[in-house]
């Protein structure tokens, strides 16, 4: 068995610094790069392009709302055409940054905002797919398991990789738990390796109600940005390796 480990990265902004990168990405297979819409900017992703190059981590464009102030995770009333823009400007945004080192991006995984509202609207979902195809048909889309984006990735021919969280709980639906509700996010590290495991090796999920549902499992996301992002990261990579469970990005 094999599994990608993903988490979000990139994600610093001119004087402020956010997250560990460089000894998350000791850990990880795939690193999922701000564009610079909702965090990061131009300097911060060549430097994070430079340091997955180094660990040999796989790279991907993360591309999100314009919403710096709220980092990417208040919805906005944005058109297919919108999102369709947004997703081809910042890709080939760090398609550059990674051309210029001599690496090539290998998925693009919507962020915050933009990702949920893609997992529930299959038109939004739609514009994103076609986006990323119209960019480079050889891009795997990252997309919350069983949601509208995986649909809609492959109705375009794209390769999918259906992503499942170490750090969130989950909904009756499948979709995860808002952020602004209680028990959104999981900050024990037992309970997130419970969950993981439970997800890779059994293909369920507890929800947050207690239900026990299906769940694909490809890729598993570690947010960056969060408190515990590193010892997270670090451990659920150990717990996997001893399952005999292989750590590797999804390709084409």
């Amino acid at each position: 068995m094999k599994i990608d480990l993903n988490s979000d990265l990139g994600e610093s902004f001119g004087a402020y610094t956010i997250g560990c990168d460089e000894e998350v990405l000791q850990y990880v297979s795939s690193a999922n790069v701000a564009c610079g819409f909702h965090a990061g900017d131009p300097k911060v992703m060549l430097h994070t392009v430079q340091l997955a190059k180094e660990k040999g981590v796989s790279i991907g464009a993360h591309p999100g709302l314009p919403d710096l102030v709220g980092f990417g995770r208040r919805k906005m009333a944005i058109t297919p055409e919108d999102a369709y823009t947004m997703v081809v400007y910042q890709v080939g945004a760090l398609m550059a940054m990674a051309k210029s080192q001599g690496v090539k991006v290998a998925h693009v995984k919507p962020h915050g905002a933009l990702y949920n509202m893609a997992a529930k609207d299959s038109i939004l979902a739609a514009a994103i797919a076609k986006a990323v195809r119209d960019v480079d048909e050889g891009l795997v889309l990252y997309g919350l398991a069983g949601s509208e984006i995986i649909r809609a990735g492959e109705r375009e021919g794209l390769v999918t990789a259906s992503e499942v969280f170490a750090d969130r709980t989950y909904q009756a639906d499948g979709t995860l738990t808002p952020r602004g509700e209680a028990g959104a996010m999981i900050t024990d590290e037992e309970k997130s390796l419970a969950q993981v495991l439970s997800m890779v090796r059994d293909g369920k999920v507890t929800t947050l109600d207690g239900r026990v549902i299906s769940v694909k499992a490809e890729t598993i996301c570690v947010h960056g940005d969060g408190p515990k992002a590193l010892a997270f990261t670090k451990k659920i990579r150990k717990t996997l390796e001893k399952e005999g469970i292989l750590i590797g990005p999804k390709m084409m």
